[in-house]
């Protein structure tokens, strides 16, 4: 099975990217920004992204729709202050795309400013590892 990371951050804290990296090292693979379009067709994507202003960016909807065709399924992982997943919204992006998104994700809470301080945890970033890894099989 081919599975990429892609991951999106505009955050000087670096939650998502922390993120993206830990389940690198964890599974072996690359992590990338959503700016680095596919190569080749994926098996699995996985999708790493945050909550900006109640939504996924803009830049992860644009690289779904530069990259739909090469995309076997989208499996989201999400971080926010609020405690939201960003599934629902990446749901409605894949959906308008007619790419798969897989029922199964990993999302935790994030530090932003005073909220949620010193989160994600590290059983966060491992639980997020042991979610990749299963996803990666």
């Amino acid at each position: 099975m081919t599975v990429e990371i892609r991951y999106f951050t505009k955050s000087k804290k670096g939650n998502t990217e922390k993120l993206a990296n830990r389940i690198a090292k964890a599974t072996g693979l690359k992590p990338l920004t959503v700016e680095n379009d596919l190569t080749a067709k994926v098996d699995r994507l996985f999708l790493i992204n945050a909550m900006y202003a109640a939504n996924i960016d803009s830049e992860v909807k644009a690289f779904l729709a530069r990259n739909k065709d090469k995309i076997g399924e989208v499996v989201n992982f999400s971080t926010s202050c609020s405690g939201k997943s960003t599934w629902s919204m990446v749901k409605q992006a894949c959906d308008a795309l007619s790419i798969p998104l897989s029922d199964k994700e990993f999302h935790c809470a994030a530090s932003w400013i005073f909220i949620n301080k010193g989160l994600p945890s590290d059983d966060d970033y491992a639980a997020a590892c042991r979610f990749a890894a299963s996803m990666a099989e």
